[in-house]
């Protein structure tokens, strides 16, 4: 569905240059774009590879598994249908972990992973599960530390204070993971069965 949204866009746009006699432009707006893809793309390596060797060291460290076992009454909490120690509540943690430290493309193979052993304990295969669109939620709306990708464009924009949004992210992302488990929870009430009447 995406990709014919974005075939929409680009025809409309080729079709509306065309009328307007400004095909060069687009071309050349094409052109810059690609061009300007590829410096950001250079640009976020450098600050993600810097992060995922923080992120290395803190794992060595014992950084992490400390930050997964204060997550893990948090986790308990939000996932009560999945078992204990099952291998999702791992991977569960870790992806919180990554996406609180602001690494997003760190914590998607933890959320993936999540979500296949979550499959497992799903009854019904064709539907997600109650924890399956719990961790989506919360893996979209993530409390986040440190907006390391944010950092990393206007970085790569000449900003003049890069780190200066890590307030307003943090006070955002409070408020958007509150919001995913507030609707989360009333959704998920009023999706559950009525009990039958006594009497």
């Amino acid at each position: 569905m995406v990709n014919w949204i974005w075939l929409f866009f680009i025809v409309i746009g080729f079709v509306v240059a065309a009328l307007n006699g400004n095909v060069e432009a687009v071309t050349q707006a094409a052109f810059d774009g690609a061009k300007s893809g590829v410096t950001v793309c250079f640009g976020l390596i450098s600050v993600l590879v810097f992060w995922m060797g923080m992120m290395r060291i803190a794992e060595d460290a014992g950084l992490l598994s400390k930050l997964a076992r204060l997550l893990q009454p948090a986790v308990r909490f939000l996932f009560p249908s999945v078992p204990k120690n099952h291998p999702a509540i791992g991977y569960i943690m870790s992806n919180m972990s990554a996406n609180i430290l602001g690494l997003g493309n760190a914590a998607t193979p933890m959320g993936i992973k999540a979500m296949q052993e979550l499959q497992k304990l799903n009854a019904d295969k064709d539907t997600a599960s109650t924890a399956m669109c719990t961790l989506l939620a919360l893996n979209t709306s993530s409390i986040t530390l440190i907006p390391t990708t944010l950092i990393a464009i206007r970085m790569n924009y000449n900003s003049v204070n890069p780190a200066e949004i890590v307030g307003t992210t943090l006070i955002a992302t409070i408020i958007s993971t509150a919001v995913a488990i507030f609707v989360d929870r009333w959704y998920r009430r009023s999706r559950s069965p009525i009990p039958p009447l006594k009497g």
